[in-house]
């Protein structure tokens, strides 16, 4: 049976390559996971991984730096958002690729590509796309956004990856929070109070104790017979109400 380990700094995006590598390659046994180059490293001289999926950009050791270390021991898949510099790379050396967040069609093409290497040894970078990677490390030095970029949530007995500019509003209820975008509704366990903690405050604002809105998805504020602010969303039916402690935020309005 293959083995793997997974190393990448954020836990959902592990979560995610891990629910996608088990749709589309059942038969590989993920073996362990590491939460930066260092403890990737280390893993993989510990369980000797056919393959380690390595994200570029993690603190400390980087992904680039942690591939060096593991040489030939074990077949490297870098695992990044930036497309549009690291295609050329990756196609043109003797690693592979996954884009972040991982869609089980471009997963495909890496798992046929990663089952005809099943038994070689660690592939060797070639001088000139390890040059290339290295401009691509330089590119995405930059640090992370604080804030939240994705959201994991279910949709009936799948897992989905929701980028947070194309949520509409986030409700909670006394157990799950209800996501709800354009063309969907997933749920989450983790509560509205923990996320305006964890999203942009620009871009999302607490408007009730139990609501979330995106400031790009409000249509105006209206008042009903009782006279309660209710915030209109764009293109939906949906009324939220507004408490009094948050009427502050659309006095400009």
């Amino acid at each position: 049976m293959p083995t793997a380990i997974i190393a990448d700094d954020e836990r959902l995006m592990r979560d995610q390559l891990r629910m996608r590598l088990e749709q589309v390659w059942p038969e590989l046994d993920i073996v362990g996971e590491a939460k930066n180059g260092e403890e990737a490293v280390e893993l993989v001289g510990q369980v000797k991984p056919d393959f380690t999926f390595l994200d570029i950009r993690m603190p400390g050791k980087t992904g680039m730096e942690a591939a060096a270390e593991i040489g030939d021991r074990s077949q490297v898949v870098f695992v990044t958002a930036y497309d549009q510099y690291a295609v050329e790379a990756f196609e043109r050396g003797a690693v592979d690729y996954v884009l972040k967040p991982s869609e089980p069609e471009r997963l495909k093409v890496t798992v046929e590509r990663l089952k005809a290497r099943l038994g070689k040894p660690g592939a060797v970078v070639n001088d000139s796309v390890t040059a290339m990677l290295s401009q691509l490390a330089e590119k995405i030095a930059a640090p992370k956004p604080k804030h939240l970029q994705w959201i994991q949530a279910s949709i009936g007995s799948d897992l989905r990856m929701i980028p947070v500019e194309e949520i509409l509003f986030f409700r909670s209820d006394e157990k799950y929070t209800c996501v709800q975008t354009e063309k969907f509704e997933a749920l989450i366990r983790k509560p509205v109070r923990d996320l305006a903690d964890e999203l942009d405050p620009s871009l999302f604002w607490q408007i009730h104790r139990a609501t979330l809105v995106n400031v790009n998805a409000i249509e105006g504020v209206t008042r009903d017979i009782r006279g309660r602010h209710l915030v209109l969303i764009k293109g939906r039916s949906e009324k939220l109400e507004v408490s009094r402690s948050f009427l502050h935020l659309f006095k400009q309005m």
